[in-house]
C-alpha cells in the first residue's frame, strides 16, 4: 500500500499520559503499517509522565 489507510496521513505524533492507552495506540499505528520515527519523547507534568512518539508511513511497493 502506498497511502496510509483510512485517509491517515503519512507522518503522525502521538501523546498523551504514559499509560495501556497510549501504548495501545502506538502498538495499533504500527499493527496499520507505521514504524517508529526515532525514540519516544518523555516528560514530567507535575503529576504524571507524557510521552510522545512519531510514527512514519512509508510506501510499500
Amino acid at each position: 500500500m502506498s497511502t496510509p489507510p483510512e485517509g491517515l496521513p503519512v507522518y503522525r505524533v502521538l501523546t498523551g499520559p504514559d499509560d495501556s492507552s497510549f501504548c495501545r495506540r502506538v502498538s495499533e499505528a504500527l499493527s496499520l503499517g507505521y514504524e517508529l520515527h526515532e525514540g519516544p519523547a518523555i516528560t514530567f507534568d507535575g503529576e504524571r509522565v507524557i510521552v510522545a512518539q512519531a510514527v512514519v508511513w512509508r510506501a510499500r511497493p
